[in-house]
């Protein structure tokens, strides 16, 4: 019986491997009427632009002048493991976040806001309902190391 368990979870863990977990890119990604997407119902999102519970976290507030905050945040962002910078201009940063098992793929938005002095950021899930707190985590992780760096408070 055991041995059963473990061949069913060994082939489950191969076809997860050999198939994409990747997800399509939304289209929804970007900045629109100088906002970030709004998350979705479920809660594999979080964004400083949506304002209920389950999905709000605060801005990056910057300590240091915008050019400078922004050279650290990719920098930053640059160095997080399974990261790939998708696309980047002066004011926004989308980065593609691999999980390390399956390779599930989360985008993270970064959106310089020069006159309010802040970064506004988004990590959410392509695929699945829950992501069991993944992508608050990759937020406040980053915060975090800005902090240490003295980029924001």
């Amino acid at each position: 019986m055991n041995y059963r368990n473990n061949a069913a979870i060994l082939i489950i863990f191969i076809l997860m491997s050999l198939f994409s977990c990747a997800g399509q890119r939304p289209s929804t990604l970007g900045v629109k009427d100088a906002r970030l997407a709004p998350c979705p119902a479920s809660p594999n999102c979080v964004s400083s632009d949506d304002t209920d519970s389950r999905h709000s976290t605060s801005p990056f507030q910057l300590i240091v002048p915008p050019g400078e905050a922004w050279r650290a945040v990719r920098t930053a962002v640059a160095s997080l493991p399974r990261t790939k910078i998708v696309s980047e201009t002066e004011n926004y940063l989308h980065v593609e976040c691999s999980s390390p098992v399956f390779g599930f793929v989360d985008d993270l938005e970064l959106h310089l806001r020069m006159p309010q002095n802040l970064i506004a950021t988004r990590s959410a899930a392509r695929l699945g309902y829950s992501d069991f707190g993944v992508n608050r985590r990759r937020v406040e992780n980053l915060r975090s190391l800005l902090r240490q760096q003295g980029v924001v408070r």
